[in-house]
């Protein structure tokens, strides 16, 4: 099993401009590691950062955009896979951390936690690329070749949550002044 903000640190050293939608305890972890005005926190109702992620990547499909979604994210919301496969954004990767549990409430087990394919679910959905990864070596080593591909792209990250953030600042998550800042990002493109 890799950590989770190791698994961030090697994608925000290949990010470039890419947009990034960050659900829950992601978000937070995500904006320590690669703060920008291109982030946006993707919270309030469970399992729609991906089709928050489909939106811009369907509305500004010159920028790569990824989501940093979580296993009982996603699990809330399965059918935006088949979605996201019927508009085949080029430009999408959709990220699944993978560590079995409602980490933003409480961490509670999810049904038949370690028994999902995450990879088989997406392509059973009709996605042509799906990987899934438990050794940070070889999700780095592939990392410059799977985004090189035309998405969508789904990637399970097999994790274990990484250090807690210094606090869970939802002021900030939820504020104007986020939104302004992702807005202000966006028009600057």
């Amino acid at each position: 099993m890799m950590r989770r903000d190791e698994c961030f640190a090697a994608l925000a050293a290949v990010r470039d401009n890419a947009i990034v939608v960050a659900t829950y305890t992601s978000a937070f972890e995500w904006e320590r590691i690669s703060p920008s005005g291109l982030n946006l926190p993707a919270t309030g109702a469970m399992g729609q950062g991906s089709s928050h992620a489909l939106g811009l990547a369907l509305g500004l499909p010159h920028h790569r955009v990824f989501v940093l979604d979580g296993d009982g994210a996603l699990l809330m919301n399965l059918g935006t896979l088949v979605t996201i496969a019927n508009a085949a954004p080029k430009n999408l990767f959709h990220f699944v951390c993978e560590n079995g549990t409602y980490e933003a409430n409480g961490s509670h087990p999810l049904p038949n936690q370690g028994g999902i394919d995450f990879a088989g679910l997406a392509r059973a959905a009709g996605f042509t690329h799906a990987y899934t990864f438990d050794e940070l070596e070889s999700f780095t080593e592939a990392l410059p070749d799977v985004l090189a591909l035309d998405g969508p792209v789904l990637i399970t990250l097999k994790v274990v949550p990484g250090p807690e953030p210094v606090k869970y600042d939802y002021l900030w998550m939820h504020g104007d002044a986020t939104r302004a800042r992702f807005q202000s990002a966006i028009d600057a493109l």
